[in-house]
């Protein structure tokens, strides 16, 4: 395998997108895609789909094509989703509550293996197999877990000092909901996620359309 360092940040951003779009193809028992019938399924073209997997090794067959569950079976473990990876959910609000019964998780390789929340009628109570945990417990839940990825949904002002000790009980990747940017170590990666954020550039395109 290539030296998967070398991927750049927007190729790697792109991995799930073609690991989404083959699965597809799995589903439709097509055993053979090329670059072209992946570009359109993916909503990009071929050129790029050839470039991004130059950078996996040598993938395909000229004139051929990509064997679908090969590929998928490479991506997922460029990807490192060929096992579960374990994660806590932090924040058991309304947006805590619908990630928690979104079951594309564990299609794409994650289970949530504990639920976290300071609010005490929420916790002891059970939600999805799960029982929720006290925010006091935080470092004890991680340990016990062994999870390595945590979801944040918590409020804006809570955020960081939970990250911090998050990240003091072995967590190694945050995928953060709340609108306020962290300061981890850079052995921590960390992927902000902010709706507002997105919802505004979704109005910028729709201003610009009615120019």
């Amino acid at each position: 395998m290539n030296d998967l360092t070398a991927i750049p940040r927007t190729t790697i951003e792109r991995l799930p997108m073609y690991l989404r779009c083959l699965l597809e193809a799995q589903s439709q028992r097509m055993p053979i895609v090329n670059s072209q019938l992946l570009a359109e399924m993916c909503g990009t073209n071929a050129a790029q789909v050839r470039k991004d997997f130059s950078y996996l090794g040598e993938l395909g067959t000229r004139g051929i094509g990509y064997d679908v569950n090969a590929l998928v079976a490479h991506i997922s473990t460029v990807l490192g989703i060929t096992e579960l990876r374990r994660a806590v959910l932090v924040g058991y609000g309304r947006f805590g509550s619908a990630l928690l019964g979104y079951p594309g998780f564990a299609e794409r390789g994650f289970e949530i293996v504990a639920v976290i929340d300071a609010d005490p009628a929420k916790v002891g109570t059970d939600v999805d197999g799960l029982t929720v945990a006290d925010t006091a417990d935080l470092e004890r839940v991680v340990t016990d877990t062994g999870a390595e990825i945590a979801i944040l949904a918590t409020p804006a002002n809570a955020t960081q000092s939970i990250a911090d000790r998050l990240v003091g009980a072995g967590i190694r990747g945050i995928l953060n909901l709340a609108p306020v940017r962290l300061n981890v170590p850079e052995s921590v990666a960390v992927r902000q996620v902010c709706l507002s954020t997105e919802l505004q550039v979704l109005s910028f395109h729709l201003a610009q359309n009615a120019l």
